[in-house]
This record gives C-alpha cells, structure tokens and sequence, in this order.
C-alpha cells in the first residue's frame, strides 16, 4: 500500500443515480485504504441527501484546483466524457463506474467497485490511452471546452438547407461536402456519433481520425481515415449563414465566416481499466457485434 494516501476526486450524475448501498460500499472501500476523498459539489449534495448522516471525510470542490491520483466518474458514459473535460490537460486517470445504461466507456458495474479500488492499490490495473481533438476557430472564439474526446460535429442549424464544408487535410483540399454536417471522431467516438452516420468501428489506440459526413447529398461520399498527424481546416458555406459546433455533444451557434481548425490534442485520456479486460470483449458484450442473429 502507497506511503503517502491516494487523492480521489469524485465526480457523479444525479440524473443517473448511484444507490445508497454502492456508494456506501465505494466510500468505505476508500476510507478503509485512508485516500483522501474530493466530490463535485453539485454530486456531493446529492450523495449527502442519497446516504442521510454518515461520517465519512469528504471535502467539497467547485473547481478542482488540485491534481487528484484518480477521478471517479459515477453515471453513463456523458458523464466521463464531461469528467474527462475537467481533468484532461492532466492526465489524471479516470475510473469509471457505470451508473447509467450502455456504458460503453464507464463500463466498469458497480458491483465491481471494491475489486477496482483493490486494484489501484495493488497495482494490477492497467490505463488505456485514448488521444483527444483539440479545436481552434478563426473569427468568433468558442468560449467553450476546446477539447473532445469523441468527436467535434459541424451540423446545419435546426431545418436550415444542408450545408457546404470546404475540408483541407494539411492544406490540400479534400472534398466540399454537401450534407446536413460533418463528424470528425477519434477512434474512441468511432462507436457514438460517428456510427449512427455509417462510419466504421476503430480500434482505440489506432493513430487516427475518422471524417464522417452526415446525410451527404451524393451516393460517392464515405467516410474518410486519415493520420491523427493531419491538421483539418473546415470552411462552412450555409444559406442560413451560421452553422452548430458540437464538442461531445455540447453545441454552440457560430457565423459561416468562422472557420474550425481540427488537430490531435497534445493530451490524452486516460481510462483505468482491469488487466483482463479487453476492447474486442467490450464490443462483444455492449453491442452485440459479430453475433450471429441466427442462433
């Protein structure tokens, strides 16, 4: 057991709620190995209204100015995409626990909570490393978490006509879609967004992005893999004149004369995960993919 204890920082969906019984039995795993517990104000509230008067430490954060051994991240998978945000530019590794439905990232039930905790300590876990797109405009800022961990989307606005997208890989021109958006995923959203469009499934630690049109007005138009290397430049023409970014499903309105610059963030996120467990079975066991239909 580490000398000096272990930091976790909790943070949690109130909407996808953690029962009485499994968050008892994650408070006591960690008080017993003497961590330090940090938990999300707004989460806090509710663990404390969730488990009534109990004794465990925990100090509460607003903006976590500390960096913290681990984060926990309690709810679906919204959840530990909007935890990566807040922990990215640290790399701080995440444990995610599956409060919600698929979870396809937090895939981690909270039955298993005290033989993961049991893990840290041991030693016997291991971190997967999933690259991250780092967003930059020309012309009005974002004001808005510049980072995504599944994909950025430039999608038309509300019934507005589709839109065009000038797209430059490296500064060459690739194509001008004409469609009602256009998704760039890592291989990480290559099973969210990204696959409800028709694009292919990607091994997480594939060097990649994956460009993916949506509802494209030509039978010609796939989805594009190109190096994670690649810088993507994208001119948006709409008749509406102004068009939605989508960072992880957070969206904000911009003006056709903003351009969206798209390049492999210089971070990763990084997800705890047991040393048996593997993508392929992920797959398997969340998507049903491969199985045979006819048994």
């Amino acid at each position: 057991m580490p000398q000096t204890p272990l930091t976790f920082a909790l943070f949690g969906s109130v909407y996808q709620s953690a029962d009485r019984d499994f968050l008892h039995q994650l408070l006591s795993c960690l008080h017993e190995k003497g961590a330090h517990v940090l938990v999300e104000e707004a989460y806090l509230a509710f663990v404390n209204n969730t488990l009534g008067k109990h004794n465990y430490a925990l100090t509460s954060f607003k903006d976590l100015d500390v960096t913290p051994h681990f984060v926990v991240s309690i709810g679906g998978d919204g959840t530990l995409l909007r935890t990566a945000s807040k922990v990215l530019e640290r790399e701080v590794p995440i444990i995610g626990i599956n409060t919600g439905r698929l979870g396809f990232l937090a895939d981690t039930l909270p039955s298993y909570i005290s033989e993961v905790i049991d893990s840290i300590y041991a030693g016997t876990y291991t971190v997967e490393r999933h690259s991250a797109l780092e967003i930059k405009t020309i012309g009005e800022e974002l004001n808005m978490h510049s980072y995504a961990l599944n994909e950025v989307a430039l999608l038309k606005r509300d019934m507005a006509s589709m839109i065009s997208i000038d797209t430059f890989v490296d500064d060459e021109h690739l194509i001008t879609y004409q469609s009602d958006g256009l998704i760039v995923s890592t291989p990480t959203g290559s099973t969210a967004y990204n696959l409800s469009n028709g694009g292919p499934i990607i091994d997480p630690v594939a060097s990649v992005f994956c460009l993916t049109a949506v509802a494209p007005h030509s039978l010609s138009v796939r989805p594009m893999i190109i190096s994670d290397h690649s810088k993507v430049h994208l001119k948006v023409h709409s008749r509406s004149h102004n068009y939605l970014v989508a960072i992880d499903g957070n969206s904000k309105a911009l003006q056709d004369t903003t351009e969206v610059i798209i390049s492999k963030a210089p971070y990763t996120v990084n997800i705890v995960r047991k040393c048996n467990k593997h993508y392929f079975d992920v797959l398997k066991d969340k998507m049903n993919w491969g199985k045979d239909q006819r048994k």
